[in-house]
């Protein structure tokens, strides 16, 4: 990725190690429990952004953005594009994102999802997904808002129930 993608408020640009402190920081139960599964250490957080910038210099499969607001480019959550993924079909991506807590509710998630739509256009995809437990309606909503359409409700390897939405990407 040449340069970061903006729509004027919100930018995406790559996530790594210089985002320890504010990723760490923005963690709190609800982003722990519907992303990450549990809160993360120190040196998980680390470790992770090592992996993002690990897999930035390699070309993914994971292109994981930091979601940064306003001139100053403050750190206020993640979006990822994940392709190549055992249970995405041939030019699917799957989308995944989060906010910190001072950053919800002002539909940046919408703005930052179209942004992921438009990097992962450039990658070649034709559909973007995004799954999310049906009890987690905020994400379902930033789905619905960004134009993603309920398409189906799966049951993973682990027995988690998901919903998929998605959106034609394709010009």
């Amino acid at each position: 990725m040449e340069a970061p993608l903006t729509d004027g408020t919100v930018t995406i640009a790559p996530l790594g190690p210089g985002d320890f402190a504010a990723h760490l920081a923005g963690q709190d139960a609800e982003l722990a429990r519907w992303l990450a599964g549990g809160r993360s250490t120190p040196a998980q957080v680390r470790t992770y952004l090592e992996r993002c910038a690990l897999w930035w210099d390699r070309g993914g499969p994971f292109h994981n953005f930091g979601i940064r607001i306003g001139p100053e480019t403050v750190l206020a959550g993640t979006v990822d594009v994940q392709v190549g993924q055992s249970y995405l079909a041939p030019g699917q991506t799957n989308l995944a994102y989060g906010l910190y807590p001072p950053w919800r509710g002002k539909g940046l998630a919408t703005r930052a999802v179209l942004l992921a739509c438009r990097y992962a256009r450039g990658l070649g995809c034709a559909e973007a997904v995004i799954r999310c437990e049906p009890a987690n309606t905020r994400s379902a909503a930033v789905a619905t808002r960004a134009g993603f359409a309920f398409g189906q409700q799966r049951s993973e390897p682990d027995g988690t129930l998901l919903d998929w939405y998605l959106r034609d990407l394709r010009p």
